[in-house]
């Protein structure tokens, strides 16, 4: 019963804060290309392409998680493992998230397209 509970409360808060991370970045990410890359339809292309590799990997991690998912016997160990597996998803995001804002720092200059 409890596995249950933590596997739909995993399952509901990580695929949000997925979803939601994804099209903040996605929407702030446009005007960040734009300002790269000087052709709407190539940014608006790379822009859509990184979204669903996020999507792709974060999704994945998070239906791979369900598989290795540990017996839960009580209240306080279901809060326990299902906060430890949203922190890693969250975790995750941020590593992602600062990888992509690095690489398009420090590769700015041979990506300005006029």
């Amino acid at each position: 019963m409890f596995n249950i509970v933590s596997y739909l409360l995993f399952l509901s808060v990580s695929s949000y804060i997925t979803i939601d991370v994804g099209r903040r970045c996605y929407n702030a990410g446009k005007h960040y290309l734009n300002y790269l890359i000087h052709d709407a339809d190539l940014c608006l292309t790379i822009n859509r392409i990184l979204l669903g590799c996020y999507y792709l990997i974060n999704l994945g991690y998070i239906a791979l998680n369900l598989t290795h998912w540990e017996k839960v016997d009580s209240m306080e160990k279901m809060l326990s493992v299902t906060a430890i597996r949203i922190g890693y998803i969250t975790l995750i995001l941020c590593v992602l998230h600062f990888i992509n804002i690095f690489a398009l720092y420090f590769l700015r200059k041979n990506l300005t397209i006029k």
